[in-house]
């Protein structure tokens, strides 16, 4: 489902009773060993900047759970659950209801709380988790009680322990007890910045979005390195560059936007390089620009939408070329996915649509009828001497415009 689909959903189903939170589950930080509180801690900075604007808000973890506590009615708890959904490090996440560490006020807040997430079922089942073991009831005894009284309240439903439509939560935890109704899917993988920074070559096609994505999700923090070559490239594909970045944004937070003017360069290439190699030479300049700007940025990598075999510039052979004007590491996360994995994800994302626009980038201009597929390096650096490489990189880069997405 996609981040504005499912934005819909909690827009329609979200509803304030009584005092409600959101309870983060981090699936795979688990397994962080003596590093976990770093990641976590990472997590809840990453958790509270991306809620700052929707109101008073506290953002704290304690026995491997998050918790996400609104300070006021002003808190929009909808936008909440949207914006939750989207953060990777998060593996599900729950509404849950607040009640007082005694059965009765469970049991009585429960009925009113659980009447949306019940009315449209038939089985459920309740599971409890005693964590704090001075509370006088056994795990089972709640789950009795609160089940004895749902049936009273709701006389429709039926117990099924074993394939219930619903399943209701009850935890009794240090300082409260939280009722909750079934588990949201998080966005997973790991908080942003944890894994350092890299900076993604966006282009305005399907790829490089879904790249800078798929890395965000592994904990990247990410910049971003566009080539703008006006008039052959417009201020249309500019701006939707920045849309994709925008959806991108969603989930990985603030990213550093650059944008390098390639016009002479291509225009050099053009003139100066034989035809067949100019989308190698155009890559080879790109890398060698990029290296520098991320260096400038703090990344330790570059990120680039290639998949294996896709196009002619994306052989092995070209590749190798390609790597081998830079010193840093390129990570390619698409290199083994065909184009219908790749639009399936960006389908999923929000970029899809966006990226099928048809406005050119610089990566389709002066594309050479019968381009290289299996190139050595002797020859493409043979192919490009005639270019003056150093003068022509320190200028796009002096001329570069820096902004932020966000």
């Amino acid at each position: 489902m996609s981040g504005s689909a499912q934005g819909s959903r909690f827009k329609a189903e979200a509803k304030r009773y009584m005092k409600e939170i959101i309870l983060i589950k981090n699936g795979e930080l688990a397994l962080k060993g003596l590093n976990r509180c770093t990641f976590e801690d990472i997590l809840v900075k990453n958790i509270k900047r991306r809620l700052s604007d929707l109101g008073a808000v506290t953002v704290k973890k304690s026995q491997s759970t998050i918790y996400i506590e609104p300070n006021d009615d002003d808190f929009d708890f909808a936008e909440a659950l949207e914006r939750v959904s989207l953060i990777f490090g998060i593996a599900g996440f729950s509404r849950a209801c607040v009640c007082e560490k005694d059965i009765n006020d469970i049991l009585t807040k429960s009925v009113d709380y659980l009447k949306e997430s019940l009315e449209n079922v038939k089985t459920f089942k309740v599971e409890a988790k005693r964590a704090d073991k001075r509370f006088p009831l056994t795990s089972p005894e709640i789950c009795r009680e609160l089940g004895g009284k749902l049936l009273s309240a709701y006389p429709h439903l039926k117990v099924d322990v074993h394939n219930p439509d619903r399943t209701i939560y009850v935890e009794i935890r240090d300082y409260a007890a939280y009722v909750r109704a079934e588990q949201i899917t998080g966005a997973g993988g790991l908080p942003v910045g944890t894994a350092g920074n890299a900076s993604i070559l966006i282009s305005g096609g399907i790829d490089s979005p879904v790249a800078a994505w798929t890395m965000a999700k592994r904990g990247l923090r990410l910049n971003a390195i566009h080539f703008a070559s006006p008039p052959y490239t417009s201020k249309r594909a500019e701006m939707k560059v920045r849309t994709l970045l925008s959806k991108v944004a969603r989930y990985s937070g603030c990213i550093n936007f650059a944008i390098v003017p390639f016009t002479e360069i291509q225009d050099e290439i053009a003139e100066h390089c034989p035809e067949e190699y100019f989308t190698l030479i155009m890559r080879r300049m790109m890398m060698r620009i990029s290296e520098r700007l991320a260096l400038k940025s703090g990344s330790l990598a570059l990120i680039t939408g290639e998949s294996l075999g896709q196009v002619a510039s994306q052989t092995l052979p070209a590749l190798v070329t390609t790597d081998s004007v830079v010193n840093m590491p390129v990570l390619r996360p698409l290199i083994g996915m065909d184009k219908e994995e790749i639009v399936r994800i960006s389908r999923n994302i929000d970029t899809f649509e966006t990226s099928i626009l048809p406005y050119e980038d610089c990566c389709t201009v002066f594309t050479p009828k019968h381009p290289k597929t299996r190139p050595t390096l002797e020859l493409c650096e043979k192919a490009e001497q005639n270019l003056d490489i150093e003068r022509l990189i320190e200028k796009a880069i002096s001329e570069t415009e820096y902004s932020y997405i966000d």
